[in-house]
């Protein structure tokens, strides 16, 4: 599904993310994982093709994302660590022109929306302009607005954060019937306890350098738990 191949991105000579290889098949649930300015973000950005590499190339279903961004974009949701919301729409008119940029069919457009306002908590709000809502909300719409046109990939950087534990639950159950479905899924996570729970692939990127990529059966077997896996490997690069 997602084959990463010498990935590399320097910023004005300091090196953000350094020769990255991975592959992570369809359907797998993948947590990305490392400490803050491991180089996760920008990995995710060059995955969406947003920031192009320095070298190197990613593949999304066999397509290079750097030759045809738009039809690679197509078939993923991506929820960037920044929201951007159109603050004077309703969380009912944005999720609306989220699904017709996606060309939802009409027939099954209402029926959708309404099912990840309630999947989401947002019902009572959805004819709220998106402005008046708190952060954790604007995190629910948008989270509604990448998943309605049920993508081949999901894309997330630090998907969890904001939410309140019954919304997260409800995520959490959300993504896990998608991937049964077949839809590859890779997030960015600080919450390791979470992460333990609900991936089936884990990787591990300390100071722009892959450290592990593998099944989170292996990584647990091999270190006891994720937390201690992570503290691990998030020490000095040798060079």
């Amino acid at each position: 599904m997602i084959k990463i191949c010498g990935l590399t991105r320097r910023f004005n000579g300091f090196t953000a993310v350094d020769n990255l290889n991975l592959e992570i098949p369809q359907g797998a649930m993948y947590g990305f994982l490392g400490p803050n300015g491991a180089g996760k973000t920008t990995t995710l950005r060059m995955l969406m093709g947003l920031l192009q590499p320095t070298a190197g190339l990613v593949e999304i279903d066999g397509a290079v994302v750097a030759a045809d961004p738009i039809a690679v974009r197509a078939k993923v949701g991506y929820l960037p660590d920044e929201i951007f919301l159109y603050d004077y729409l309703t969380g009912y008119q944005f999720l609306e022109f989220v699904a017709d940029v996606h060309n939802l069919p009409e027939a099954g457009k209402k029926a959708r929306i309404s099912e990840l306002l309630e999947v989401f908590g947002l019902t009572a709000a959805a004819g709220d302009y998106t402005a008046n809502y708190s952060f954790g909300m604007k995190k629910k719409i948008a989270l509604a607005g990448i998943v309605i046109h049920s993508p081949s990939l999901l894309i997330l950087d630090e998907p969890f954060n904001g939410l309140d534990p019954q919304s997260t639950r409800d995520f959490r159950t959300l993504l896990e019937r998608m991937v049964k479905k077949g839809t590859t899924v890779i997030f960015s996570s600080h919450v390791l306890e979470v992460v333990e729970k609900l991936v089936t692939h884990v990787g591990i990127i300390y100071k722009g350098k892959m450290r592990l990529s593998d099944t989170i059966a292996n990584v647990t077997a091999a270190h006891g738990s994720l937390e201690k896996a992570f503290f691990s490997l998030t020490g000095p690069v040798e060079a």
